[in-house]
């Protein structure tokens, strides 16, 4: 059973804000946004209240191994559909394993695995990292045949320029798998 670690609570107050609360997550650490009146007791309440929101919204959102899947077989069928034997991978999964890559892929047995860290990341970033896998079950090496097939996603660069922010951002070099 995964364990649930209690978020780092950032509180901000503003002097303008009249009546609206709001909260973000910013990595692993979740701002609130109050107006300044509020009093310590109405401010604990809010918190409270916004994680549950934030909670539930996450819970909504939540990516399975089952929504990669899918998400595998639609990108296959949109940019890979000329390799569609043999792009179709066996297996597809989230894995918390994978600190020094965005993905992997095991042409040999067909599966691809994804690293978590990429699960809240925008849509159009986690097609790119799943595409470049998907790749290579047809082309293993990073030659011109394989850069051509990724570049077929019309976000590819895009998401390469997202990618490299994040890795600099964290200060970890990543390659792309």
């Amino acid at each position: 059973m995964a364990r649930t670690r209690k978020p780092v609570v950032e509180v901000r107050r503003s002097q303008r804000r009249r009546r609206t609360v709001s909260a973000y997550r910013d990595g692993e650490r979740v701002v609130v946004l109050i107006p300044d009146r509020f009093s310590r007791a109405e401010e604990t309440e809010w918190v409270a209240r916004m994680l549950a929101r934030l909670a539930a919204r996450e819970e909504r959102i939540r990516r399975t191994d089952d929504e990669l899947q899918l998400r595998a077989r639609r990108l296959v069928n949109r940019y890979l559909a000329d390799h569609a034997l043999n792009a179709a991978p066996n297996s597809v999964r989230w894995v918390t394993n994978q600190n020094g890559r965005w993905g992997s892929c095991t042409p040999d047995d067909g599966t691809i695995r994804i690293s978590h860290r990429i699960q809240e990341m925008p849509d159009w970033v986690i097609d790119y990292v799943l595409l470049h896998e998907l790749a290579h079950l047809v082309v293993p090496s990073h030659s011109a045949r394989f850069w051509d097939l990724v570049n077929r996603y019309p976000k590819a660069e895009r998401a390469r320029g997202y990618l490299e922010g994040i890795s600099a951002a964290t200060g970890l070099d990543l390659p792309e798998d």
